[in-house]
């Protein structure tokens, strides 16, 4: 589990995160959402160490990281997945060498148990044999997105981070990478932060949704709370379409 309190950060006098206290919970997955502008990246990159807040705490099973030393950073690192908007794939190694990348990085293993590994990650996220030796360039994005999320659980994470996870996605690809993700989060119990401005992936796997509107955390809840929520903000953003506020109205 992770949890903020009270999580206040400015950027040159300009206070993007206000007073923010959200509950990530264990095996679900959990996503913030908002506008652009509204303090979601800020608040996602602020949890995972990138930005240092100016007050509050950021615990990881209760510890706290702002308080954390160089060495426990280090260490927690270890215990972090992150899938990247672009997938982020090194193009000079194989879709098998990227996944073991994170491996020969922080694993105290044989190369052969880093390979099985790797290969345990790949076919987790149904990938063929086939592919194992080619070039990121050489397969769709639906399975270079595989291949990153292979790559972000191969170290066997407690905590995955992912931004935008559907981008440039189609639709059908989008709902494959989601379930992927969510099935994964469940059988690994991990705790999944997703940040993504996709209403089909809220409305397919928002089991906890923070939604910060103007740098606070105006509501969090569930998909099935969603229907059902008297706040204007809210409504504006996630139902902004035609097609979305019809599925509202079906089911006020």
């Amino acid at each position: 589990m992770i949890e903020v309190k009270h999580v206040d950060k400015s950027f040159d006098g300009n206070h993007v995160l206000k007073n923010v206290s959200a509950v990530f919970e264990d095996g679900k997955t959990n996503m913030i959402i908002g506008a652009s502008g509204s303090g979601k990246t800020v608040l996602m990159k602020s949890i995972i160490g990138l930005h240092r807040i100016d007050n509050g705490q950021i615990e990881y099973d209760g510890r706290n990281l702002p308080d954390m030393r160089m060495k426990e950073i280090r260490l927690l690192r270890r215990e972090v997945g992150m899938l990247f908007q672009g997938s982020a794939l090194f193009d000079s190694m194989t879709v098998l060498e990227n996944v073991m990348y994170p491996l020969e990085m922080f694993a105290d293993t044989t190369k052969e148990e880093m390979e099985a590994r790797a290969r345990y990650c790949l076919q987790h996220v149904d990938l063929k044999e086939q592919s194992y030796g080619l070039p990121p360039s050489e397969i769709s994005g639906g399975m270079q997105k595989r291949v990153a999320i292979a790559r972000a659980i191969a170290l066997q994470p407690k905590y995955l981070f992912c931004d935008e996870p559907n981008s440039g996605l189609d639709p059908k690809t989008s709902l494959i990478i989601d379930r992927l993700i969510h099935d994964i989060t469940v059988e690994f119990n991990i705790t999944t932060i997703i940040n993504s401005h996709d209403m089909n992936s809220v409305m397919e796997i928002g089991e906890n949704i923070i939604f910060i509107n103007k740098g606070e955390k105006a509501w969090q809840g569930s998909k099935d709370d969603i229907f059902h929520v008297d706040n204007q903000d809210l409504n504006d953003f996630v139902f902004a379409s035609e097609l979305y506020k019809k599925v509202k109205k079906a089911n006020a």
